[in-house]
């Protein structure tokens, strides 16, 4: 374990170390990526470490960060709370899943950015219109997932509920739920990270004028690249940080799996 931790660190490290190499010494423009009139470098690491102390000190950092967890909570609740069940419904049903299932494949490819428009004419420039596009790139993990663990159910295991007597709640409930239930979590988990882009998708193109995603064009405008690669690793660092978490949960809740 500690191993590990230790190569992890070393690549941290080495990522940072090339980071301030280029930053400093220019080494993107003597290796000859980039020409002469299109010179430009990313801002050193002590100068994004102080913007960043800089945004936390005066509470502009705290409050994004509050505004974009809580746009992603918006949308990523309310693709959970809908796409579970209707992927539930679609892979247990044959009617359903010829009703529903065209609807969702015709909607699934259209980027969440094209409703852009649709959310801000329905809700404004609010922290609904926020939630509206990320539930539109976290629901259909969620529900595509779902769909796919119910009807990969080992159909020997439901004869076999079947000759013992279970009803079709029973089935539902005691063998095709726990079958599937890797399958959902992991949906759960994709929305998670598709969502985490959409708040920044959201905010950034200005449904809603708050959050982390509405800062790093701010920054940009005024030029001020420090504060944009702050806000970036802290994006970065927050989706990190909840996909471990929820991994961790993962384990926990389906620990009776067998697994490498």
């Amino acid at each position: 374990m500690n191993s590990f931790r230790i190569e992890r660190l070393a690549g941290v490290g080495l990522f940072l170390l090339i980071w301030e190499i280029a930053a400093r010494y220019k080494l993107l423009f003597f290796l000859g990526i980039i020409k002469m009139e299109a010179l430009a470098f990313p801002p050193t690491i002590p100068s994004v470490a102080e913007a960043f102390y800089q945004d936390v000190l005066d509470g502009t950092m705290t409050l994004s960060i509050g505004y974009s967890i809580m746009h992603l909570l918006i949308g990523l609740i309310g693709a959970v709370l809908l796409g579970i069940p209707l992927g539930i419904l679609t892979g247990w049903s044959k009617r359903a899943e010829y009703i529903i299932d065209p609807i969702i494949q015709v909607m699934r490819p259209i980027p969440p950015l094209a409703w852009i428009p649709i959310a801000i004419m329905m809700f404004g420039l609010t922290h609904q219109a926020a939630g509206f596009i990320i539930f539109i790139g976290a629901f259909f993990p969620v529900v595509v997932n779902t769909y796919s663990g119910v009807r990969g159910t080992d159909r020997k295991l439901v004869e076999m509920a079947r000759t013992l007597g279970a009803n079709e709640t029973h089935l539902l409930t005691k063998v095709v739920l726990p079958y599937s239930m890797p399958m959902i979590t992991s949906g759960v988990r994709i929305s998670l990270g598709v969502g985490w882009m959409c708040v920044v998708a959201a905010e950034m193109f200005g449904v809603s004028k708050y959050g982390l995603g509405w800062k790093i064009p701010y920054y940009s405008n005024i030029f001020m690249y420090d504060h944009v690669f702050s806000y970036m690793l802290v994006l970065g660092l927050i989706g990190y940080g909840m996909d471990i978490i929820f991994k961790r949960f993962e384990s926990w809740k389906l620990r009776w799996r067998e697994t490498i």
